[in-house]
This record gives structure tokens, sequence and C-alpha cells, in this order.
């Protein structure tokens, strides 16, 4: 069985959602077809849940209206049939009943993501409306019946695996099943939401609970590109990469993939390939774990809003636990180090969230003189780049050879260097690396 995974773009307009099915009907393995919201619908909701919070109540009730009336153009283009279209009129008046329910209830967090989970719960009903309406079996599997995290917000695979398996077997035998991404429970029964990587994340989850033999995430660009193609002019698709690298490239700012929407996949093993819904007949990348190439230059990412904190203090000198002490003040607010590098007497760090930037500086100040310098970014280069082969660092340096560097990293991992540099250099950067290691001329 494979997953598919289709995202909010993909099924933005009824024929976009019509496409989607064409494709899904295609494949002839058995398949969960995983759905985001309806583009534009999640924000919307996000709107709505922030003028509650507001006591804007009103306001939310406007916002609601407004989207209700789009959802009835929708389904009238969508489902044509007598019989589909009062069906479709039927989900949308249920749900969006529920939505100025809750409007008349206390606000609070639960009552939030209740609003949120809405989107996900529209768009995988009208799409089994409109199989249904073209005569093609298809089962719904709801993920509030089988998807769940538990106390830590980490989900519960072995729950998981059990519910999911229970609802296909206990649903008809169909080719298509089809559930909501982003959405769950949590370990209360409460509605909640995956967070990190949303659909993605729950296509590879839901592939993992069923060993599925691929997971195809769909989105609207051909694979991932060796580099941002929405900056750098000539950029190319990738036929396939390993898993660490997928990896690195998405948390570096790789927008295709949520840095933990693969970690699942990896973990089983399972296959994840990256495809395109406007040009279904590309390619796209395949990511596994038995990539072929040895080449070492992959791809460029480049990751915006990065703070560098330098300490300086003589206390570092030929002393043991200072590192733990420096990385307690991160770990007690909850930040995370993307670089760092060190000397006798200093620390280099980035964060890319400046959430307790304020508290952090106040009790590193007890270690010594702390300096801060925002407005960075940081360039993954990816590939295979053990220590061990020559000239790898210098073909990445030659590149840069007139843009000032203010760190590098490399040797953490074979798979990856990274620098940071001003931000304001983040282009000609990202055009000089095209040129010198992908040997692609600029215009």
């Amino acid at each position: 069985m494979k997953i598919l995974k289709f995202g909010g773009t993909s099924v933005g307009s009824p024929e976009r959602m019509r496409a989607v099915a064409e494709l899904v009907t295609k494949e002839p393995e058995n398949k969960i077809v995983v759905l985001s919201a309806v583009s534009g619908t999640t924000n919307t909701l996000v709107s709505v849940a922030s003028a509650l919070y507001e006591n804007k109540n009103e306001i939310a009730i406007g916002i609601i209206d407004k989207l209700y009336q789009d959802y009835v153009v929708y389904v009238n283009e969508l489902l044509v049939s007598k019989q589909a279209n009062k069906a479709g009129h039927a989900i949308v008046d249920a749900h969006f009943d529920a939505l100025n329910s809750m409007t008349r209830e206390p606000f609070t967090a639960d009552v939030e993501k209740e609003i949120l989970a809405q989107g996900e719960l529209l768009s995988t009903k009208l799409f089994c409306a409109y199989l249904q309406q073209e005569s093609i079996d298809a089962a719904l599997l709801p993920a509030l019946n089988y998807m769940r995290i538990d106390d830590d917000n980490e989900p519960d695979m072995p729950y998981i695996s059990e519910k999911l398996k229970d609802l296909i077997a206990e649903s008809k035998q169909v080719d298509i099943y089809v559930t909501q991404g982003y959405i769950c429970l949590n370990s209360q029964n409460r509605v909640d939401n995956l967070q990190r990587g949303g659909s993605d994340y729950t296509a590879s989850l839901v592939g993992v609970a069923i060993a599925a033999s691929e997971i195809q995430i769909w989105t609207d660009i051909d694979g991932m590109h060796n580099n941002d193609p929405r900056i750098v002019k000539r950029t190319f698709p990738i036929a396939e990469l390993s898993f660490d690298e997928a990896a690195e490239l998405a948390y570096f700012g790789a927008k295709i993939l949520h840095p933990s929407s693969i970690r699942p996949a990896q973990a089983a093993n399972v296959p994840v390939r990256l495809l395109n819904t406007m040009k279904p007949e590309a390619a796209g990348t395949l990511i596994s774990s038995s990539r072929q190439s040895e080449r070492a230059f992959t791809a460029v990412a480049a990751k915006d809003g990065i703070t560098a904190i330098k300490i300086k203090s003589s206390r570092m000198l030929l002393a043991y636990g200072f590192l733990r002490k420096v990385f307690e003040i991160f770990e007690k607010y909850k930040t995370p180090i993307d670089l760092i590098t060190t000397s006798e007497v200093a620390i280099s760090l980035t964060i890319d969230n400046q959430t307790h930037l304020q508290e952090i500086v106040a009790e590193l100040n007890g270690f010594g003189e702390v300096e801060v310098d925002d407005g960075h970014t940081i360039i993954c280069v990816v590939g295979m780049m053990p220590f061990e082969k020559a000239a790898i660092t210098k073909q990445v340096m030659d590149a840069l050879d007139d843009i000032p560097v203010r760190m590098v990293s490399y040797g953490g991992s074979k798979f990856n260097i990274s620098i940071l540099i001003n931000s304001q250099h983040k282009t000609e950067a990202l055009t000089r690396l095209n040129e010198h290691i992908f040997g692609m001329q600029r215009d």
C-alpha cells in the first residue's frame, strides 16, 4: 500500500481536487490519501480564533460567514449531481454550524484547536463525496479515530498502528482510503494537531504505521531542487536524496519539506517521493536510504532570521564543564542551537528563535562578555562530504571568496557544510555556489 499526501494548493479549487482524484485513481496499488485543508482555509480559521481570543466575536462570525460562502461556491462547482451536491452542502452546513457554535462558547486552547481542525475535516469529506459522485469506491479513515499524541506531544505509534489497521480491516475493501492530515487527539482525547510538518508528518506516520511501500508527497514543484528556485535563476530537480541529506536541507531552509516530517519514514526505512501535482509526469525526487550517487555536492539551502551570540571568557581556558553550563541556559529556555564554533576563550553560536533572547543573554553575562548580532543567514551545502575528501571546503569557500563569512561549521556531519553570513549577501552567495559547485552559469 502507498501513501499519497496532497497539500492545500493541490485541493485549492474544485479543478485541482478533480485533478487529484484523477491522479489517485491512476495509481494501481492500494493507497491512503492524506489531505490538507483547502488552501487559505487554515489561515482564515486562525483569524477566527484570533478574533475570538480578543473577544471580537462579531468579527469572527463575519469571517466564518465569508468562508462559508466560499465553500458554497466550491461545492456547487465540484459536486454537480443532485445527490452529491446535496451531500456536499450537508457536510459544509454541519461544519459551519459547529464553527458558529464555538463563537458562543468561552474561548480556550481546546476550542481553538477544534476550530483549526475544521479545514481538514471539510476537505476530506468533500473529496470522498466527489469520489462517490464519480462512482469511485473509497472509504474515509477519520484521523481522530487513530492519530494520537502522548503527554510529551509525541506520536503514540503503537496506538496509531493498532487503531489504523483495525479501521482499515473494518472498512469495506477499497482501493482508496482518505484521511486528514495535521489533526489528531492528545492524551486527554481532545482535538489537537501534530504541529511539526502538518500533513507531511501525518503521511510519514501513517506510512510507518502500515509499513507502506512508499510515501508520496505531492506539492506544486518538481521535487527538491539543487538551490532555491525563487532566488536563483538556474536550478534543477534532484532525482534522489538520502534521508540524511533531505533532513539537512529541510532543517536549513528547503521549504518543500518540514524537518520533522520524514524522520518516522527514515527510522522505518520507508522511501519518500516528492512529486508535482501540476506536472505529474515529472520524475520528482526519491528520498531513501540507498542513494546510489556519490556526488560531493547535492544541493544548497538557506535559513534566514539567524542570531549570532558570542561569549568571550578567560574562564574557558583549560576549564571543563564550561560548555555544559552554557548549553544548560539554552535548554532552560527551550531554545535550540543551530551552529557552534569554539576557541580557547570564546564560543560563537547561532539561534533562530529570539523569544527568550533577553533572558538568555542576562544569564550568559555571568560567564563573560556577550555579543549579540542578528540579521544573519545560514547557507547549508549538502552532499557526501566526509573530511577524507580533499578540496571539499576549498570549493565552497572559493565560491564565497569576497563574501564576508561570520562562522563555518564542518565535520559534525559528513553531509553538510554550514556557513553563517549577513543576510544582505544571501542572494549573491546562493548564486555563486550555483556557479562554482554545480557549474550553472547565471543569465
